[in-house]
Parts: C-alpha cells; structure tokens; sequence
C-alpha cells in the first residue's frame, strides 16, 4: 500500500464512527421536536474547492463535511448560551433543546453512544449472514507429558462435550480449561465418529489475562493449530542424527508419500513396521530451499529414532538481550524450562511472559550436546501485528514457530431470530472486556502508554487494512466500542458528563445555571485536552520514526 493508505484507512474509519455516533443525536433530537441547526461531520472550516462546498442546507438544519476529521457535533436550537439572546430560539421556544423534558433530553444524549453499541450489532449481524469462519472445538496438538496426552487425549480428536455441555468451538474448550485450574473435568470425545468419555486433570500454572497481567490459569497441554512437521535433533549419537537429519529440517515426504503435519509424520513414521523409511526433507530458506533425501531406520515412534518436535529452534539473538548474554545462540534447540519439557512454542513464550522477571532454567542441544543455563526475562515494549503497544517479560529471542492452521468451519445464521441476540451477545462480551480495560487504566494496573491517539489509531487502521476488510472491520467493531464506553464517562464535554448534569436538573426540578455548565464544561475540556496530549505523546514517542518515513513517502 501507498504512504496514503494511513490517512484513508483512518479517515474511513473514523467518518463511519462519527457519522453513526453523531446520527443518534440528530435522529432522536429530530423525533423530540428540537430544531436541529447543524449537523457536522468533522471540525473546523467546510471543505471546499472554489465555488464547490461540501455543505448543504435542508429542512431547517445545515449539513457540513469539515477539513479535521477528528469528531463531529449536532448543533441544537437552545443547547447552548441563554435563550434570551438567541432570536431564533425566542421565536421558537418549543423547539429548544432546553424546552424538552429531561427524559427527552437523556435520551438525546444516550443516542449517540448507544448508536456505537448498535453498529457492532449490526455488522456481526451482516457478518454471520455471511458467514465467520471459527475454530473448531478440534484438537490441533497435544504437549508430551501433558495432563491430556496422560488423559489419552490426540491430535483429531474433537471435544464434544465438558461436564455434559456442549461445546463447538475452540474458544469455549479453551475458556474452560484456562478458567478452571487444578480441577478434573469429564470430556466426551469424538474420534473418527466414535465417542468416549476421558477424565482431564487440568493442571495450573502461572499465564496471561487478556490484559495482560500476571495471573494463575488452568493449562492442560492442548493447541488448536497443528504443529509442522519440522524435527529436532537434540543427541549426535540418534538414529536420526546418524541419518543425517538435523534441527530445523522440514519433513515433506515419508516413503514418497506427503507429510501435512506433525501428527502425519509421526503415524506414519509408526506405520513403517519394516525395512529403512525414506524422508524428503527441505532445509534452510523456504523461498529457495535444498531438498535432501534421508534414509531412518524404522523405530515404532519417533522418540525411539530420536526425533522431538523443533517448538522453540532458536533464529535470532537480539543484541544485549538476556538470551545473548547468557549464551544462547542461533540453531540452539530449546528442550526444557524448569525441568518441563517445551511442549510448544505457546506455552514456552506465556512461561516467559509471566515470569515477572524471575530467572528460568533452561535446557537447550547444542551440536548434539544438552546445556543447562539460566536466563532472567527483561521487560521490554513490544508491538503486535496490528501495531498496538504492549509491555511484555522478553529474553530477546525469535523463533520460526509458525503452526500450521486447525480444523475451521464456517458459522454461518442468517435467521435474524437467532442472528441478533447471537450479535448482541458478543457484542456484549466484547463491551464487558473493554469496561474491564477501562478500570484497570485508571486504577494503574494497565499502563498509561496503552493509549493511543490519531497516529496511533492511524497505524492500526492502517496494518488491519493490510490484513483484510474482515481485519478491518474487527478494529472498526472494537474502537466503535471504546468510543461508545468513553463517551459514557461522567466527564464534562462528554455525553455521560451532560447526562449527570440533565439528571442533577430533573432532582432539582430546575436548569443549571450557565455560570456552573461553563465551569464545569472547562474542567471536562482540560480533562480531555491532558489524555488527548497524553495519547498524542504516546504515539510520537512510539512512532516517530515511522512518522518520518512515511512523510518522506508523502513527499517523494
């Protein structure tokens, strides 16, 4: 995408938001007889080239498209000033806002706000019309050692059932299991149409909430995704090493036959009861890799010929990073954290997170020899894929991790009986997480730095556009959200600030007087300006450089 992708997928996103939030105020103002005088989208100036103006006058009520596109307001008779001073509102004192009773007057103000709430609704409504493709609640991969490969639990398997209820997608297996530490839950499974109850003893251990923080969560040792058929080879003196396999190589073949994945290799690995199997392997760049053919004598399993999976095969060392100064090096396998075996490159990157900075004892092969070394995480400041900031516990180390995709199925409900409460329900979901979100910011448990201001929301835009209208419209969803819960805080200037002050006139039975709105109206605007300034600093201070290059992009 060109250097003018960032404004587009910015000033798109936000002119949908805005005209919706703005779109409830006009709509209801006009259904409670107030005159509505204008209606702008964006602030400042009208947009215009010449003669031509993006403004239109109609049925009372002026309609303008502004050059900032950072908000928008309604402008209604009487909202403002002393109605003595306003002819037009002496002339027509049943149309000001200040006329209606305050009911009306909540309403107006809640109108915005729940019309932010309402285009979730409605685009998970269009969407599932559509169809969402989700995971299944199909088991990708299963750690050794782990509570499910003691249960019997396999990769294929599918889970039907927990505790007797139903479950048909990942996220509500995965719910349960983290949700739920140290106790032994009862899963009905599914195996090639034949069903079995397994007895599950979710173990526990320290992990990550939503928010990131350090909590304890139930772990069981099962993935959704499928691990690729990439091996480790952690002992020279292994058949596997003998072969002339070594850590990193990726399995395509066994006996001419293709390998899909981890669970493939190994069953047919298995399968081979006599004579050598004979292995198509890729090595180095999969954009330019060498093939090489192998021949392994065949051992029942793969551990026997000593094979394990390559979860976490070390890339890159970051400079000055506590991997570096501890030795670690690229090609170095890593085996074991605590005397646990790395079932998966998951669980060892949320061990890492959560460690709160304590030393981890790891185990790792190299050159056919195990090592032992202790490595103590640094906090440091990461972005995700969608350029949002996160403070994470790193040892500075990447890993070519890549799982291969789980089972998925497309959901797909366009009965609007069951569409809409099924779009109201996630919606609600999602509004609860982000109430969460907004308590633990301002009690300081999430850090401040998590806000973002346009250029932020720019570059988030931005990558979601890259990913997909489907990304897109996810970000969309999440910051109509965050747009809804602010603007129903009790701060001045904002909706739920002019709602406290509508309440407070219907208790006294009489209108606040001007001087207090304007007090209070200044306090809710410095408020503002301060997490606005706070926001802003927070994205030059993250993305300065980037700022800069994409305005020499602009430019060239």
């Amino acid at each position: 995408m060109s250097a003018l992708s960032y404004p587009f997928a910015l000033i798109l996103m936000l002119g949908i938001l805005i005209f919706v939030h703005e779109l409830g105020h006009f709509l209801v103002a006009k259904a409670c007889g107030v005159r509505v005088l204008k209606f702008s989208l964006g602030f400042g100036p009208t947009i215009g080239f010449g003669r031509l103006r993006l403004s239109w006058r109609r049925g009372g009520t002026e309609y303008v498209v502004a050059w900032l596109p950072l908000g928008g307001f309604v402008k209604m008779l009487g909202e403002t000033g002393d109605p003595d001073d306003d002819p037009e509102a002496r002339a027509h004192p049943s149309e000001t806002l200040g006329a209606k009773p305050v009911w009306q007057k909540l309403a107006i103000v809640f109108a915005g706000p729940a019309m932010n709430f309402v285009l979730p609704v409605a685009i998970l409504v269009v969407s599932l019309g559509i169809g969402i493709e989700r995971p299944m609640a199909v088991v990708g991969q299963v750690e050794a050692g782990s509570p499910a490969a003691t249960a019997g639990i396999v990769a294929g398997d599918r889970v039907v059932a927990i505790d007797g209820k139903p479950v048909r997608w990942w996220d509500e297996v995965e719910e349960r299991l983290r949700g739920e530490p140290g106790r032994t839950l009862r899963l009905t499974i599914e195996h090639q149409g034949v069903r079995r109850e397994a007895d599950l003893a979710v173990g526990e251990r320290s992990g990550l909430d939503p928010f990131g923080s350090v909590t304890e969560v139930g772990w069981a040792g099962l993935g959704h995704s499928r691990l690729r058929a990439v091996v480790g080879v952690p002992a020279l003196d292994s058949d596997a090493a003998r072969a002339g396999l070594r850590s990193g190589d990726r399995v395509k073949t066994l006996d001419g036959k293709p390998v899909e994945d981890w669970t493939g290799f190994a069953a047919a690995y298995a399968a081979a009861k006599a004579g050598p199997v004979r292995l198509g392997v890729e090595r180095g760049s999969e954009e330019s890799p060498q093939t090489v053919e192998l021949t392994l004598p065949a051992r029942g399993t793969l551990a026997a010929a000593g094979i394990v999976p390559a979860s976490v095969l070390v890339a890159t060392v970051a400079p000055d990073s506590p991997a570096a100064r501890a030795g670690l090096a690229p090609g170095d396998l890593i085996l074991a954290v605590d005397g646990a075996p790395v079932g998966s490159f998951f669980s060892f990157a949320e061990t890492v997170r959560a460690s709160r900075g304590r030393a981890l004892a790891l185990s790792y092969a190299r050159d056919g020899e195990t090592h032992a070394v202790e490595v103590r995480p640094e906090k440091r400041e990461v972005e995700t894929p969608l350029g949002v900031p996160e403070t994470q516990y790193l040892i500075g180390i990447t890993a070519d991790a890549r799982p291969l995709p789980g089972a998925t199925e497309l959901y797909i409900e366009r009965n609007p009986l069951r569409a809409v409460p099924r779009a109201v329900a996630m919606t609600w979901q999602m509004t609860g997480t982000l109430v969460e979100g907004v308590r633990r910011l301002a009690t300081g448990q999430v850090s401040h730095k998590q806000l973002s201001g346009p250029i932020g929301i720019a570059v988030i835009a931005h990558n979601a556009l890259e990913l997909g209208w489907g990304a897109y419209l996810q970000i969309l969803i999440v910051i109509s959200l965050n747009l809804a819960v602010l603007n129903l805080l009790p701060i001045p200037v904002l909706d739920g600030g002019q709602a406290v002050l509508y309440a407070i006139e219907g208790v006294k039975r009489s209108p606040v007087s001007l001087r207090t709105r304007e007090i209070v109206q200044q306090i809710g605007l410095t408020f503002l300006v301060l997490l606005m300034g706070l926001a802003f600093w927070n994205d030059l201070s993250r993305h300065w450089t980037s700022f800069v290059d994409w305005l020499r992009g602009v430019g060239s």
